[in-house]
């Protein structure tokens, strides 16, 4: 039998859900009442805390803010029509979690401390789950080094933590995306498959350039040629391209997307052919041309499923089949909601219930 984790919890006296604006909620600018927090001293993790949503005190010295050693992970809590919550998928996060841990030489956190610790935090903050359609409460775990200390080395400490917030839809329109041709964010033998902070900061200067050009995100390629898709700035990316279900091939530059996994589970059970390879952009631009790209979409957890109308490359632009036309994202998001809300049975055990 698991082990359940002894967390010392300090409710918050000062809530601030009263004054919460659920018609409003920007991504990621909205938390909730409590976080989860944690310490790795002497080799184990240790101090498991639920405290109320604030600053925390950290020397100026941690060698998170100098070398780097910093990663989270993302995803979701639902509520369901009657009222049971569920969290999709987080021993998967966890999984992926240890794998970042692993690459940036920190400490494997326990797959139990994970989903328990997210689970203590969702259920005393249950009431700040948003019940509209397309809301949830977004889960950031994350953990960082904290030795005070200016050398090139791994840190000996290290900080654990669980933040919650009300989210509302992350994309509200079409997708307007452009092939990345000239930056990288990850190499071959980089960390780009870990949610490393270091990858996101990397990606923010093209992402900028490509918003001030006109378009919501970037399809990055490889780094040696720019001849092959690797995925979007904010979602792994996927296509129906002649009838068959295409996805970049994971490796060491692409996240291991949990939605990415979601879907390709989804459409073999619906007989589609699924192909992860690698995925040249002359092909992509090609079935653009010719039709057979009937489909083209991000998919994450912030995401979900985002529909692609416009991609350009180099100058030229490639208008998509209208997303509204699209048989198979549609029947996707919808079923992908339907299962997290709780409206139709989940047969593959996804839900993790609070």
């Amino acid at each position: 039998m698991t082990e359940t984790l002894d967390i010392k919890i300090t409710k918050n006296q000062n809530s601030s859900l009263a004054q919460t604006d659920f018609d409003n909620l920007p991504f990621g600018q909205t938390f909730s009442d409590h976080m989860f927090i944690a310490d790795y001293v002497g080799g184990e993790w240790k101090n498991f805390q639920i405290i109320p949503y604030g600053e925390i005190g950290l020397s100026p010295a941690i060698s998170a803010l100098h070398y780097g050693q910093a990663f989270f992970e993302g995803l979701k809590a639902y509520k369901h029509a009657d009222g049971k919550v569920s969290v999709f998928r987080p021993y998967k996060n966890a999984e992926r979690f240890n794998k970042s841990a692993e690459r940036l030489c920190m400490p494997e956190l326990p797959e139990e401390i994970f989903v328990q610790s997210i689970a203590a935090v969702v259920d005393i903050d249950r009431a700040w789950i948003p019940s509209k359609a397309n809301h949830s409460l977004y889960i950031r775990p994350f953990m960082f080094a904290t030795d005070p200390y200016l050398g090139v080395q791994p840190s000996n400490t290290y900080k654990y933590m669980v933040l919650t917030g009300p989210v509302g839809p992350y994309f509200s329109k079409t997708l307007r995306v452009k092939v990345e041709t000239v930056y990288s964010r990850s190499t071959e033998g980089g960390f780009g498959f870990a949610k490393a902070a270091g990858n996101y900061a990397g990606s923010l200067l093209p992402a900028r350039k490509a918003v001030e050009e006109g378009f919501d995100q970037l399809i990055w390629t490889d780094s040696k040629d720019h001849a092959y898709i690797e995925e979007l700035g904010a979602a792994n990316i996927m296509f129906l391209l002649d009838g068959k279900l295409v996805t970049p091939s994971t490796r060491d530059t692409i996240l291991k997307g949990v939605t990415r996994d979601t879907v390709i589970a989804l459409a073999k059970e619906w007989g589609y052919e699924v192909e992860e390879r690698r995925v040249s952009v002359a092909e992509m631009l090609e079935g653009a041309k010719n039709g057979k790209l009937t489909d083209a979409f991000g998919a994450g957890t912030a995401a979900t499923i985002a529909s692609i109308g416009e991609i350009e490359h180099e100058g030229q632009l490639y208008k998509l089949i209208d997303p509204s036309q699209r048989e198979f994202s549609k029947k996707l998001l919808k079923t992908l909601e339907e299962i997290k809300y709780g409206i139709i049975p989940d047969t593959h055990g996804w839900n993790y219930m609070i």
